[in-house]
């Protein structure tokens, strides 16, 4: 050994007082009884870790009982120093200008864990239980499947069960109307009318060429969204608060009469009532664990929204406090992220909705009253048996949501009361239109049973014993029964015809049942008799000929016929006459233009009277022979090729 060699270090120099550091005014200090202190240089080292000192600044690392010299990174393992400027090798110490000695290590033994901090002051940086955000639902993919198809397959049952014994009300039969057209037909409809409904009716025709178009084939697409909006309903719930939430949620939505009401209708009302559903589940997932893949889904779904329904675009307002409380948390990205996905979205819907609102004069009959905004509860969930306890628990629901609470009550809030105070210019202001808020009253519903189990928001929310745990599926279990025990009375009803709408099919198989060759067919009412019985009658080839119709409504690019302005020539190689009326008065001729009427009254005589619900079928039968021969045979609307 060199003459100048170091003596060795062990974690101190030996003194009379045994090892110490003496570096301890610069380094770590070993207090007994205090824990670890790093004196003014910046480090901390943890309770049993051995009187460690690290610069935090200069990724230094030093093991058990050593001191490594700041701001040169150096690696001294146990029992060694490192000294400035020199290569350090484990277990040497090294002078400039000098030979090496490898001493033989001496650690110190740790303080006696008496002296230790206790864990948990080493959490005490951590954020409260409140203020972290929730872990990743739990069960992984096996429990998200589940909660996905158990409310699915439940919701599905439930519309399922006499899908095709309803009749097509007046909106359904416009559906299966536009939907039967060619697209060159659909193009010149859209012109005039309904462009905002475009990717439905093409969707819709598409399924109407591989399934036909008979009630129940028409209604399995939608059947299918409302049914899956249950899943996407539990997922959410789930992702948002608590698998309990989620399922919950996800089944109490599968029994309210509206989701069998609307699961029926061949109309895009439960596209909407999913794509909202989607939309706001991918727009969670994004906030939770953000990735470029799930934002480009968000994107996608934005245009989803608006193409279902326009007014269902009010859900983009719960999405944007959504966004504004990430922010607000620290997350610096979403906001430019949101903003990315928001206007790329709606390019594909801004020109949709620019064309629809010069189209909004055919819902103008629309204007609600101070009566329809107090009968919304109502007539959004089916019954008021079911709306009043869903609300109350809902509202209740607020208080236990956390920070998700305002999101929410936007989400039920905002879409009645936009819609309720523009309802004099954009006539938007219908329960079936607001369809999509349904579902956040449910969840929140669902909040407020789940919660007397236990938290459901912050990072405790699911956390307990296993008899909480289970005394929360038994709520869940009963908040389902009791909802579903209320809403069996406006089940039963929403298998029903629609409530006011006549009876078209049953006056189909009188007609079908006493026809004749050479018969004609004339309407009178304002329920779109014309379209209802072209779709009763479809598939009969010898049904009666529409004598009085003067431009087919492909020609006008309308869902309505033009009427023959000259009826006693229209009507003149006609023997007998079938006339649906819908009119209230009990005359079934007032409901047409006076001239045709009073050609018809002229001419013929009644044959025979069906009285059937808010319908009247009458058979007339001619009383001279037509004096008019062909003058308008070129004109012969009842041989033109007319869309069935």
């Amino acid at each position: 050994m060199s003459a100048n060699a170091s003596p060795p270090y062990g974690g101190g120099y030996p003194d009379a007082r045994g090892g110490h550091d003496p570096y301890a005014g610069q380094g770590a200090y070993a207090h007994g009884g205090q824990g670890t202190y790093a004196g003014g240089q910046g480090g901390y080292a943890h309770p049993g870790h051995q009187g460690t000192y690290a610069d935090p600044s200069q990724g230094a690392y030093a093991g058990p009982g050593q001191y490594a010299e700041p701001s040169h990174g150096a690696y001294a393992g146990p029992g060694q120093y490192a000294d400035p400027g020199m290569p350090s090798h484990p277990g040497s110490y090294a002078t400039p200008g000098q030979d090496t000695y490898t001493p033989e290590p001496s650690p110190v033994e740790p303080p006696p864990a008496r002296h230790r901090k206790p864990e948990a002051d080493s959490k005490a940086e951590e954020p409260k239980a409140d203020e972290q955000e929730p872990d990743e639902p739990e069960g992984g993919r096996l429990a998200a499947a589940m909660t996905f198809l158990l409310p699915t397959m439940l919701a599905f049952a439930m519309i399922w069960r006499g899908i095709g014994d309803r009749q097509l009300w007046r909106d359904e039969h416009a559906t299966w109307w536009a939907a039967s057209l060619s697209f060159h037909d659909l193009s010149m409809l859209i012109r005039s009318i309904d462009v905002v409904f475009t990717p439905y009716y093409v969707l819709m025709h598409a399924w109407i060429a591989v399934a036909g178009d008979s009630p129940t084939a028409m209604r399995i697409p939608g059947a299918v969204a409302m049914a899956a909006s249950c899943g996407l309903l539990a997922l959410l719930g789930r992702r948002l608060f608590t698998t309990q939430a989620g399922i919950l949620a996800g089944f109490a939505f599968a029994v309210v009469p509206v989701t069998t009401r609307f699961g029926q209708e061949i109309r895009p009302y439960a596209f909407a009532v999913a794509a909202v559903l989607l939309s706001t589940l991918l727009l969670a997932r994004a906030l939770d664990k953000p990735s470029f893949k799930v934002w480009v889904a968000y994107t996608l779904s934005v245009p989803l929204i608006g193409w279902s329904h326009l007014a269902s675009m009010a859900v983009l307002g719960a999405h944007l406090v959504m966004i504004v409380i990430a922010r607000r948390s620290g997350d610096k990205i979403v906001g430019w992220a949101y903003a990315a996905a928001f206007t790329l979205g709606m390019c594909f819907v801004i020109p949709m909705a620019v064309s629809g609102s010069g189209q909004s004069g055919q819902i103008a009959w629309n204007n609600p009253d101070v009566e329809d905004l107090i009968d919304f509860p109502m007539n959004l969930f089916g019954s008021w048996a079911v709306a009043v306890p869903v609300m109350a628990l809902g509202a209740v629901g607020l208080l236990f949501a956390g920070r998700l609470a305002l999101p929410l009550a936007v989400w039920i809030v905002l879409p009645p009361v936009a819609t309720y105070v523009t309802a004099a210019q954009l006539h938007l202001f219908l329960p079936r239109y607001l369809l999509f808020t349904a579902p956040a009253w449910v969840l929140l519903a669902a909040v407020a049973a789940v919660r007397l189990a236990g938290p459901v928001a912050g990072a405790k929310a699911g956390t307990g014993a296993a008899a909480r745990r289970g005394f929360g599926w038994v709520l869940v279990a009963a908040t389902v029964a009791g909802i579903a025990f209320q809403a069996g009375p406006g089940i039963r009803e929403t298998r029903q015809n629609a409530l006011g709408e006549p009876d078209f099919r049953g006056a189909a198989r009188i007609i079908e049942a006493g026809q004749k060759k050479g018969d004609g067919i004339a309407f009178s009412g304002a329920m779109t008799e014309r379209r209802a019985m072209a779709y009763e009658l479809r598939n009969d080839a010898g049904r009666p000929k529409d004598w009085l119709m003067h431009r087919t409504p492909q020609e006008q690019g309308s869902f309505d016929a033009a009427e023959c302005p000259h009826p006693e020539k229209c009507l003149a190689k006609a023997d007998r006459l079938w006339l649906v009326s819908t009119t209230l008065d009990g005359n079934p001729f007032s409901g047409m233009p006076k001239t045709t009427a009073t050609v018809i009254q002229k001419s013929f005589k009644v044959a025979k009277t069906e009285k059937l619900k808010h319908l009247q079928l009458v058979l007339l039968e001619r009383t001279r022979a037509a004096t008019d021969d062909s003058s308008d045979e070129k004109d012969d609307a009842g041989k033109r090729k007319v869309h069935t």
